[in-house]
């Protein structure tokens, strides 16, 4: 994965914000996944960026005190693990 690529939402997920925390549903498996602030603020920056994982990882840069490579490395293990559970896709931009 790289940063050059985009994250596409699942048309099966829905995301709904609780209490400061996304709460998804994946309509296949009927699971529900829950993520804390951080993941939320993940989230929701794929969402306000349409998915363009570069512009993610500037959002997330304003918005945390993080070195650059920690946080790159965070956010691809992070749409790693939305891939594996089939809640997004990477697709090239």
């Amino acid at each position: 994965m790289k940063l050059q690529q985009k994250v596409k939402f699942s048309d099966t997920v829905f995301a709904q914000e609780v209490d400061g925390e996304m709460v998804l549903l994946d309509m296949n498996s009927e699971n529900y996944f829950g993520l804390d602030k951080v993941g939320s603020s993940i989230w929701q920056a794929i969402e306000a960026e349409n998915g363009a994982l570069d512009r993610v990882l500037e959002v997330l840069l304003e918005e945390y005190d993080v070195e650059e490579d920690l946080l790159k490395a965070d956010l691809m293990v992070f749409v790693e693990k939305l891939v594996e559970s089939g809640l997004v896709q990477v697709v090239d931009t």
